[in-house]
């Protein structure tokens, strides 16, 4: 069992310190290397709280593509020698929406705000 802070309530006081503390005291330069820091925090945070459900529903997607088990870095290799190779295409019954479904939580980890990210929600909602 991990005491309290978590890594996330970490993550998150070091973004805010950043964004209203130090930041209005920084100009120039300074200033955007703190918030690219900021936003990198941002990333590893929603990593940390979308990612282990993600790789699971992933890897659950690809083993049922491909009819088999393994890691899913071997299964996304095979799935992409697969698609290199023409043997699965779009029209292959589940390749096209594990593929979606793979990138929008890809955006959702790296570019919520993302327009083209909020308008895919919303089409599917």
């Amino acid at each position: 069992m991990q005491d309290q802070p978590s890594a996330i309530e970490l993550i998150e006081v070091v973004g805010e310190f950043i964004r209203n503390h130090a930041m209005p005291q920084l100009k120039g330069h300074t200033a955007f290397h703190a918030l690219v820091a900021a936003n990198a925090l941002d990333i590893v945070k929603r990593e940390l709280e979308i990612g282990p459900k993600a790789g699971d529903e992933e890897h659950r997607r690809l083993k049922a593509l491909l009819g088999k088990d393994g890691s899913i870095d071997a299964l996304n290799r095979e799935l992409c020698a697969k698609i290199e190779s023409g043997e699965m295409t779009l029209d292959t019954p589940g390749l096209r929406e594990h593929l979606w479904e793979t990138t929008l939580t890809k955006l959702a980890i790296d570019q919520p705000k993302y327009s083209g990210y909020r308008r895919a929600l919303e089409e599917k909602a």
